[in-house]
């Protein structure tokens, strides 16, 4: 299952929460099976964000989507956005 990890710093979170809940590009219509937000303990104004896909083309799809809004309005809510995508090689719950 094909991840789209995102990373970034943000100046304010609750005004990125607000701008992510507003879904610019669509996750659901995006082919975004399920999602993960993450803040950092050491410094809660740093988010990591996991979106899980069944394929491919969509994770490629929906990152390219969020170049967009990373050169467009989402430079009022994030810092230096970092992407990639991952697969899951194992998960074992304990």
């Amino acid at each position: 299952m094909p991840i789209l990890r995102i990373e970034h710093a943000v100046p304010d979170f609750a005004g990125w929460k607000r701008a992510f809940d507003s879904d610019p590009v669509d996750r659901k219509g995006s082919g975004v099976r399920r999602y993960q937000v993450s803040r950092s303990v050491e410094d809660p104004n740093y988010v990591l964000i996991d979106l899980e896909f069944d394929t491919l083309e969509d994770a490629e799809g929906l990152l390219t989507k969020m170049r967009r809004v990373w050169n467009g309005e989402g430079q009022n809510v994030m810092r230096n956005p970092q992407a990639r995508i991952v697969d899951t090689v194992e998960q074992i719950e304990l």
